[in-house]
C-alpha cells in the first residue's frame, strides 16, 4: 500500500487523527522555516514547572 492510498475499511475517527497529526507537523515546519523556534536549553526552563 503506496503512503497516498487508504485502507479499504478504516474508522472515521481515525482519519480524523491522522488529519489533525499533519496539519499540527505542517504548522511546526512552517513555525520552523520563520524562525519561531526555541532553544532546548529554554523549553526546558519553560517546562520545569510542568516536570516537579
Amino acid at each position: 500500500m503506496s503512503r497516498n492510498s487508504l485502507p479499504q475499511k478504516f474508522e472515521a475517527e481515525e482519519a480524523i487523527e491522522k488529519i489533525i497529526l499533519l496539519e499540527k507537523i505542517h504548522i511546526g515546519f512552517e513555525q520552523s522555516k520563520a524562525g519561531k523556534v526555541v532553544s532546548a536549553d529554554d523549553a526546558k526552563l519553560r517546562m520545569k514547572k510542568w516536570l516537579k
